[in-house]
């Protein structure tokens, strides 16, 4: 049996309080991933994690400098690796197969994914690809290692700055370089969203997002004393300072992450930053020596989460997007608890069999005791079998989900649908007006050789000569006449990707309708849309308005809409979707509709919730049952248009 050998460490008291803090910062994320109405700004979690690892990493080597009188590159390195790797590569295998187990988009670009974890460059991966962070529709199953590849960029980077800075004299001149990069990293994250960055480019990017890291290893570098001049009693004006700094710090946190919007400007321009500073503030609190609310932070249960929160960071995303896969809708409720215990086992037992023999063996010994349980002890050889088992029936099933992966989601090939139909429709379109223009042409050169009697003649045919239903002569008024209801040749319709993905069910029911629908449109973009048509005498007889799944709608672009539809019916489609503005959206909608005359609501939301596989990966956008569903519930609106005398009271004229 081989004995165990820990690796190479710097020679350091350990400091107080930062699992206690590990274990609130790893709380934070959980809680916006797992119930985001609670804590809407809990993904500042991470930027806690930020503050913390650039500050305890930079006092490490500068304690490592000290005793030893140099950084040894290699060996700092190498203890990154064991740290970090062996519970990414467990993580990377085991949710890829159970993703593949799953199925649906689980596996959409895992091979970038994965790829991007092992290198640590997810976060310039997911900007390349277009991700979004705060999107919840369409994750990306290892979407939560955006945070890890930034840091360990940091880690190739620090000391190698550190090197440089410890020749250096006083502790000042060593933290100003470090102060001067993380307030130009903080600065060009306010600049990026005063200039319309995309938020996700702003959240995932390593320039605009280390200031946390870096700030934290400046105050790393003004701290530092030798350990000999540290004191472990501080007296009770200092305890009293500590305590009242982390519980400031503490409370700013708290307030920020009930209060503050995910991928906000104000998030960007000052939430992040004020979350960095208290951060730093509680960090700085917690760890001067014998400081009481650093024992207080580390109190055994916080200490434990704290421990094991790198692994349960590490675990939380996927199995969520796993367990919510897996269960049908009448579960959902099942998602968020089954989440939480699941991260919490599985966190505990790769802390325990995984993180740790590594951090103590190294990786090359724990693989040949991996491959060689005779040299265990009993229990530990079981354990030894046991992870065998799992990379047996893990590894051959990860490959094949990097085989079979889909090359783009559900809701990506119902928008592609979608868009093949417009684009056959617009085709069909042109033919058409083209083939007038051939008889137009005809026509008047037939007309150049003809008799005046003949022009004459035609000219009596034309469109809007004939008597008008009603007319004196007719046996009944246009009033008395019945309800035509309405053909596609009726009807034009201006809408986001829901309606794109809906068009060729909305093209069978409605043939010839006019779509204009465009991915990630807005209600304000679509009143510019139906004012230009109406501008153009564009609008048929009815406009369908399927608007609202992207952001939240505001009652002037409702009137603009209306008022550009003029007495034309007006039929409204609500939007279904995970997101905290629908519920807002729908309701003003309803709202609308009661207090305006011609105005109806096509109840979207109503119908598909619930239907099973009515809708793709996203629960957004439909399949071709969810686009028939759709098409019904814009007929059902059209049938109301046909009640004059009821709440809507107008029927469509007579053709």
């Amino acid at each position: 049996m081989i004995t165990p050998q820990p690796s190479p460490a710097p020679r350091t008291a350990r400091f107080g309080g930062l699992d206690g803090l590990r274990a609130l910062a790893v709380g934070l994320v959980l809680c916006y991933h797992l119930f985001p109405s609670l804590l809407p700004g809990g993904f500042l979690g991470v930027d806690v994690f930020f503050a913390m690892s650039g500050f305890l990493i930079t006092s490490l080597l500068l304690r490592e400098y000290e005793v030893d009188g140099r950084i040894r590159l290699g060996v700092f390195w190498r203890r990154r690796a064991r740290r970090l790797l062996p519970a990414l590569g467990l993580v990377l295998l085991v949710s890829t197969a159970l993703a593949l187990a799953v199925g649906g988009d689980l596996l959409v670009g895992i091979r970038q994914q994965i790829a991007g974890a092992v290198f640590f460059v997810s976060n310039w991966v997911f900007i390349a690809n277009g991700a979004d962070y705060f999107a919840r529709d369409t994750p990306e199953l290892f979407r939560n290692t955006w945070s890890l590849a930034i840091e360990e960029q940091f880690y190739i980077v620090l000391p190698l700055l550190v090197l440089l800075l410890v020749r250096l004299r006083s502790r000042a001149s060593r933290a100003l370089p470090l102060a001067a990069l993380g307030l130009a990293s903080a600065a060009l994250m306010v600049a990026l969203s005063q200039a319309g960055a995309d938020p996700t480019r702003i959240y995932f990017g390593s320039d605009s997002h280390t200031f946390g890291l870096l700030l934290g290893a400046a105050m790393a570098a003004v701290l530092h004393r030798p350990a000999a001049v540290e004191t472990a009693d501080p007296g009770a004006l200092r305890q009293l300072v500590s305590g009242v700094a982390a519980v400031v710090g503490l409370g700013v946190l708290g307030w920020l992450a009930l209060t503050l919007a995910e991928g906000s400007p104000a998030s960007f321009q000052w939430g992040f930053q004020l979350a960095t500073g208290a951060s730093l503030l509680v960090v700085w609190a917690v760890t001067r020596p014998g400081a009481w609310i650093g024992r207080a932070l580390d109190a055994p249960p916080l200490r434990w989460v704290g421990e094991r929160s790198y692994g349960i960071y590490l675990w939380h995303w996927p199995l969520l997007l796993i367990c919510a896969a897996a269960l049908n809708a009448d579960l959902e409720w099942l998602v968020a608890p089954l989440t939480l215990a699941a991260t919490i086992l599985a966190a505990a037992l790769s802390y325990r069999f995984v993180e740790q023999p590594v951090r103590r063996f190294g990786l090359r010994r724990s693989l040949r005791l991996l491959v060689r349980p005779s040299d265990h002890t009993p229990r530990r050889r079981f354990v030894a079998v046991v992870l065998g088992v799992v990379v047996a029936v893990t590894a051959p099933l990860a490959v094949t989900a990097l085989v079979t992966a889909p090359q783009q989601s559900s809701a990506a090939e119902a928008i592609a649908r979608g868009q093949e139909a417009l684009e056959r429709s617009r085709q069909q379109t042109d033919e058409a007006e083209a083939g007038d223009a051939r008889g137009e042409a005809k026509a008047r050169e037939g007309s150049g050789t003809g008799s005046g009697a003949g022009s004459g003649a035609a000219a009596e045919k034309q469109p809007g000569a004939e008597k008008a239903p009603g007319a004196a002569g007719s046996s009944k008024t246009a009033a008395e006449a019945p309800p035509v209801s309405p053909e596609g040749r009726d009807l034009v319709a201006v809408g986001d990707s829901v309606m794109l993905a809906s068009l060729p069910e909305l093209e069978a029911v409605y043939p010839g309708i006019s779509v204009d629908a465009a991915v990630s449109r807005g209600m304000g973009a679509g009143a510019e849309i139906v004012t230009e048509l109406a501008s153009q005498s564009a609008l048929r007889g009815v406009l369908v308005v399927g608007l609202g799944t992207n952001g939240p709608v505001q009652p002037e672009d409702l009137d603009t809409i209306r008022r550009a539809a003029g007495t034309r019916p007006l039929v409204l489609v609500n939007a279904h979707a995970d997101r905290d503005w629908i519920p807002g959206v729908n309701e003003l909608l309803t709202s609308y509709a009661a207090a305006h005359r011609g105005v109806v609501v096509a109840d979207w939301t109503g119908a598909v919730t619930g239907v099973p596989d009515a809708l793709a990966g996203d629960d957004i956008h439909p399949n071709p049952s969810g686009g028939e569903i759709y098409a019904a519930a814009v007929q059902r609106a059209l049938d109301e248009v046909q009640r004059p005398g009821e709440a809507v009271g107008f029927a469509l004229p007579r053709r």
